[in-house]
């Protein structure tokens, strides 16, 4: 009697414990169960997201939809800047080989869709609820030939960023309003003993440049335009007066050129180097997190306001149906309230989700930071670059005449005339 006293209390206290962590065990991979490694569909998400702290801010949201959609698995890969990342997406299509998803400006839409390697939206977008929480002016960066082709990540506009302390050092009180007004403004701040100049021009053919120099040409009154045949038109006083005002800042000492192609670098912004200089709100957290002044105006104008409309869209490759199915998954997470809210908070890209903006943690944003005021304020005034399947040799062109005029290698006119007899002779097919 006494042994199986003592064999009933080594199961007790023994083995009782092994079977409590049995049956819990069994219990939590009841209620949270793992899908099959098979049935769990992978995704690859190309990006160029930049500033590096941005890159970090898009993987935790990437984290946080994988952990809720165990059975989509997003894979975030940075593939490098724009002008990088042009032929390796091309190249991947033409391949065989493209991603499921891509970041990308809506700039590229015409050539993704001449190479048939878009799937269309309308029809997933039409009967989502999401679709009426999207900001409408966007929908002109979605939409090509009848049908939409992305869906927009984040939205933005170039404003000119300034350091207040060295507007004050300089004895500058107003913020310059015109195009005299800003050549005036960065001869004050330039100061060759120190190294300082008023502002910083970005050198080089690429987008970049483009973008950032397409606010002067509409303001200036110039157009880009073509006409029904294909042709395009970008010879007009407009876009001559844009580059000799470049050309100005540059002859008269007050701007200092870029590295080539990296103008959106902010290395001597941040050493007050450079007083001025041309970017976004998508820079605002990496700003904010230095520690050192500086405060957003809206572009000088010379006959109107105007900007340009930035950001990035979502583009979905044709693969198969259950892929597809995913990555639309994805893509009505990105529009969301809640990933709009955290993406635009953590990186200064505006929301592209309405009820985003008016969030309370969004409206606390713009409380803590009112540069971004500046930012929703002009985008009023903005103007997107065309979606044609042509835009890349326009882009193209211009780079290159922005980059022969702000080298003295062309005048203004010489530079522009250049470009538009290029494009005469691209698409002079089409006449």
């Amino acid at each position: 009697m006494s042994f199986l006293v003592k064999l009933g209390q080594r199961i007790r206290f023994g083995f009782a414990p092994l079977l409590v962590f049995l049956c819990c065990l069994l219990t939590l991979t009841g209620c949270s169960p793992t899908p099959p490694a098979s049935s769990v569909i992978h995704l690859t998400l190309w990006q160029g997201v930049n500033p590096p702290p941005n890159r970090d801010v898009l993987q935790v949201l990437v984290d946080r939809f994988n952990q809720s959609h165990p059975d989509i698995q997003v894979e975030s890969l940075y593939v490098g800047q724009a002008d990088q990342q042009m032929p390796k997406i091309l190249a991947a299509v033409v391949g065989n080989a493209a991603p499921d998803l891509l970041w990308f400006s809506p700039m590229i839409t015409g050539q993704l869709v001449e190479l048939q390697a878009l799937r269309p939206l309308e029809d997933w977008l039409d009967q989502t609820p999401i679709k009426a929480e999207i900001d409408p002016t966007l929908f002109e960066s979605m939409v090509l030939e009848g049908h939409l082709w992305s869906v927009p990540f984040g939205t933005n506009n170039v404003g000119l960023f300034y350091r207040p302390s060295l507007f004050q050092a300089a004895g500058i009180t107003h913020l310059p309003q015109t195009w005299d007004e800003l050549r005036q403004v960065a001869k004050q701040l330039t100061i060759p003993a120190k190294g300082q100049h008023g502002m910083l021009l970005p050198l080089g053919k690429g987008e970049w440049t483009v973008f950032t120099w397409l606010p002067f040409l509409w303001s200036g009154g110039g157009e880009l335009e073509v006409s029904p045949q294909g042709q395009w038109r970008v010879n007009n006083a407009g876009a001559i007066a844009a580059l000799t005002l470049w050309q100005d800042l540059v002859c008269d000492g007050s701007a200092i050129l870029s590295q080539p192609e990296r103008g959106y670098e902010l290395d001597g912004f941040l050493s007050g180097k450079v007083a001025m200089q041309l970017t976004g709100p998508w820079t605002l957290g990496q700003l904010a997190a230095t520690g050192v002044d500086f405060a957003v105006m809206p572009i000088p104008a010379q006959q109107r306001r105007a900007t340009s409309i930035g950001g990035e869209n979502l583009f979905l490759f044709k693969s198969t149906p259950e892929r597809e199915a995913a990555a639309l998954v994805f893509a009505e997470y990105v529009l969301s309230e809640a990933f709009q809210t955290e993406w635009a908070t953590k990186t200064g890209y505006l929301p592209v989700n309405l009820r985003s903006r008016q969030s309370a943690a969004y409206r606390q944003f713009i409380a803590q930071q009112p540069s971004v005021a500046v930012f929703l304020e002009q985008a009023k005034h903005g103007r997107s670059r065309p979606i044609a399947p042509g835009y890349n040799r326009i882009s193209e062109n211009l780079g290159r005449a922005i980059e022969a005029t702000l080298l003295g290698k062309r005048t203004p006119t010489e530079a522009i005339t250049e470009a538009q007899n290029r494009l005469d002779l691209l698409f002079g097919t089409r006449r």
